[in-house]
Formats: structure tokens, C-alpha cells, sequence
């Protein structure tokens, strides 16, 4: 699953599409991984079972893949402390942007927020300027 598909793409966009709908139309939630997180260690345990079917999903959908042959991505060529690093900053990065690239860059565009525009705006252009300093200018360090 190196190599980019247009079916893969086009497939995973529409689950995850389709998903984010179905919460919104039963839950009128939106499907932002930080936020269905944050609550979940909320002391409000009004709606503690979907969001923890929720994060059990996102846990269990790999897995089954795994079962039906799809290829997934088996390692990771990064020391613990740069995951550790990373996790970090896309933690302090959600909490800055109140919110994630989930809950902007899906359900926030499908819903034409201007505020979640700008955020996933913001978010691709760190993403691309993370990437291109660690493959060019950090190399072999990380």
C-alpha cells in the first residue's frame, strides 16, 4: 500500500464520507477523532459508549483488513522518540486549531465552514513543509 491507487482512494474517502454522515444524522456529532477522544476522558458519560464503539472501530478496521488480504503498512522507519515528538506536536497542533484534520478537513469542508477551510489549508501546508524538511534538510537524522 505504497503506491498511490485511485480505487483504494476513492473507496476509503467514501467510507470514511459515509461514516462521518451517518454520525452527524444520528448523532448530530461531528466525526473528529480529537474531539469523540477528548470526550471520551470527559466526566460527561451521557454519550461514553459511542464514542468508545468509535475509537474500537478505528482499532478493529485495520485488523479486519488484515484478515481479508489487504495490504497494509507494516513498519515504520522512525526512532520512538520522533513518533514520540510527533505525537506531541500534532497534539499541541489539535488543540491550537481546536480540532483535527478529521474534524476540519471532513466533516468541516462538507459542511463549507470557512474556519475548517483555513485550518486544513494551514494543515496541508505544515504537512508538506514537514516533509520536505525532514527528507531534505534532516536526512538521516530521524
Amino acid at each position: 500500500m505504497t503506491e498511490f491507487s485511485p480505487l483504494s482512494g476513492l473507496l476509503g474517502g467514501a467510507i470514511i464520507g459515509f461514516s462521518a454522515a451517518i454520525l452527524m444524522l444520528f448523532r448530530g456529532r461531528t466525526a473528529g477523532i480529537s474531539g469523540i477522544v477528548n470526550g471520551l476522558m470527559s466526566k460527561n458519560t451521557s454519550d461514553i459508549s459511542w464514542r468508545a464503539l468509535f475509537i474500537i472501530g478505528l482499532i478493529l478496521g485495520p485488523l479486519v483488513a488484515t484478515l481479508i488480504d489487504f495490504e497494509l503498512p507494516s513498519r515504520i522507519d522512525l526512532s520512538w522518540q520522533s513518533v514520540t515528538i510527533g505525537g506531541l506536536l500534532v497534539g499541541f497542533g489539535t488543540n491550537l486549531g481546536n480540532g483535527c484534520t478529521s474534524g476540519h478537513g471532513i466533516c468541516g469542508i462538507g459542511r463549507f465552514s470557512s474556519r475548517s477551510i483555513l485550518a486544513t489549508i494551514i494543515f496541508m501546508l505544515v504537512a508538506v513543509i514537514t516533509v520536505y524538511f525532514c527528507q531534505h534538510l534532516l536526512g538521516d537524522i530521524l
